[in-house]
């Protein structure tokens, strides 16, 4: 590539990024390099919904796990992580959901002004174009696509229907007034195909003469004049490379990736990169700490019914997809489920579920052997926190994870009541019929069959986020406009800014991010806060 100056320079096409390379460009007289370490986002299977488990641990997925996870069995879990255009919004699940508004009201009293939620609500509504059309809540006219499910399974709708049998409100939209209640979710999909960040934002803009998108590039470093960040260092298709920022660096990497690169940079702990023989620059000990993730338990029976999406491999359901953009092959897979309390005097809902009309085996890693449909409850509000460190300064090794689950007992106790409240749902009469026999699942009801349960099979929701938190405090990486403390000319801008894990998935809520982080990079006045006629809770 040889050394090439640019206006910005973005380590990292996920969600951020391509929401970043697509605003800034806007301005014809500012240049953008978009890096990307993966390839683009040509397989067929990214963009066919119900397909994503057959991109886990490919060329498209950076297939990190956890250290041992002490109170885990010591089992090492499974992170996949998009290595691609579009990073994880192109194998991920594709629910949209935003968090409530306890979330970013939060961060805004850990102080971080103009991040609370009528903040974000703008950014939220001008990224949407939701075919349910404008409201209070919600946007048109978006490059991000949010629709309704095509798919409709009947058992997934039928976890609805139990829940709201076993006491729970139905709710028809999570991202309006209210999370609380069961329903379907809304998706990230265009004509029954995923909506990437990178097919809503990117491919729109790829044919800028401002933007220079470039795959295969790994970023090594970043490269300062004293503690300005100047540039970039790296390694594309065997070659070293540079490429020189006059403006800014903005790293997007996500919340493993962007917290490596600080560190290989010599941000961190000084003691930490020391013994990693890096150079310390600048003393920012939070790098990397306050890892946070949804941690999820839950059941998979087996059923006679031949309802599930393996429909999806009939011919007939193959061609539907093909030909309408409908039937089984446009299913997210985790199609419905919904927010609750698992104790009194909560000022919002503490835990989700996701319902999967199949027998999700092994993370979607293994084949189902029978139609059936696992549904679950992840943690939203974990006490517990994990890190991201470095094994060692080549800038290949994967970064060593530790999630921590269930350090804090408070989030054992809930996944314990979690797991019970999965089991009430399943007797329903609306799902009973479904559930005929538990393919996975605790082998009792009391405390310790449930703890044994937890133990063996809790998984990431793929939801992490906060290794690079906002804020101003000792262990804060970032300030309020997303700049690295410490050093000029560099932000960090994806999930890992998050002080909190907000109570959802995260792809909704790094958008906005990114929406409102063009702003502050290029300028512009923040969109002015928006307060619905409702309070979301």
């Amino acid at each position: 590539m040889g050394i090439q100056s640019y206006d910005y320079v973005v380590v990292g096409a996920g969600s951020a990024g391509c929401v970043l390379a697509a605003r800034l460009t806007e301005d014809p007289d500012v240049s953008v390099l978009l890096i990307e370490a993966g390839p683009p986002d040509t397989k067929e299977n990214i963009h066919v919904p119900a397909a994503f488990g057959a991109l886990l641990k490919t060329d498209v997925d950076w297939d990190y796990a956890t250290l041992p996870e002490e109170r885990c069995n010591g089992r090492m879990m499974f992170l996949p992580r998009g290595r691609v255009l579009g990073g994880s919004s192109s194998i991920n699940a594709m629910v949209y959901i935003r968090g409530a508004r306890a979330d970013y009201d939060a961060w805004r009293d850990l102080g971080n002004p103009g991040w609370g939620y009528d903040d974000l609500l703008p950014y939220f509504k001008r990224s949407e174009d939701n075919e349910r059309g404008a409201s209070d809540y919600h946007g048109v006219g978006g490059p991000l696509s949010v629709c309704e499910s095509r798919s409709n399974n009947p058992m997934a709708d039928a976890f609805v229907a139990a829940a709201v049998e076993a006491g729970d409100a139905h709710n028809p939209d999570f991202n309006a007034a209210s999370q609380e209640g069961a329903g379907r979710y809304q998706v990230t999909q265009r004509n029954g195909m995923r909506c990437s960040a990178a097919v809503a934002f990117l491919h729109p803009a790829i044919a800028r003469a401002n933007l220079t998108v470039q795959t295969g590039a790994l970023a090594h470093r970043v490269l300062f004049e004293g503690t300005r960040a100047v540039g970039v260092a790296g390694e594309h298709q065997g070659e070293a490379f540079a490429a020189r920022a006059e403006r800014e660096v903005i790293l997007s990497g996500g919340v493993y990736n962007s917290p490596q690169l600080l560190m290989l940079s010599g941000i961190g702990s000084a003691e930490a990169l020391t013994m990693r023989e890096i150079e310390p620059l600048i003393e920012l000990p939070g790098v990397g700490q306050n890892l946070q993730e949804h941690s999820q338990t839950g059941a998979i029976f087996t059923t006679e019914e031949p309802v599930s999406l393996l429909l999806g491999m009939e011919p007939e359901q193959q061609l539907a997809f093909a030909e309408h953009g409908r039937g089984p092959l446009t299913s997210n897979v985790a199609e419905t489920g919904g927010f609750w309390h698992s104790r009194e005097g909560l000022d919002a809902p503490d835990v989700q579920w996701h319902c999967a009309p199949v027998m999700f085996v092994d993370e979607g890693l293994g084949d189902p052997t029978a139609h059936g449909i696992s549904f679950g409850g992840c943690l939203l509000t974990p006490r517990s926190r994990g890190s991201v460190s470095l094994r060692s300064n080549d800038p290949a090794a994967k970064p060593a994870i530790r999630h921590n689950f269930y350090d804090d007992p408070d989030d054992l106790e809930r996944m314990i009541a979690i797991e019970r409240r999965a089991l009430e749902i399943s007797r329903q009469p609306a799902l009973a019929r479904y559930c005929q026999q538990m393919y996975v699942g605790p082998a009792g009801e009391d405390d310790a069959s449930l703890r044994a349960h937890v133990a063996r099979h809790t998984q990431v929701l793929y939801h992490p986020t906060s290794t690079c938190a906002m804020g101003s405090g000792p262990d804060a990486v970032v300030d309020g406009e997303l700049r690295v403390h410490g050093a000029e000319g560099l932000r960090v801008v994806d999930a890992s800014v998050m002080p909190t894990v907000p109570r959802g998935n995260t792809n909704a809520p790094t958008i906005a991010i990114a929406e409102k982080a063009a702003d502050l990079i290029a300028g512009r006045a923040p969109l002015g806060p928006e307060r619905a006629l409702s309070a979301a809770s």
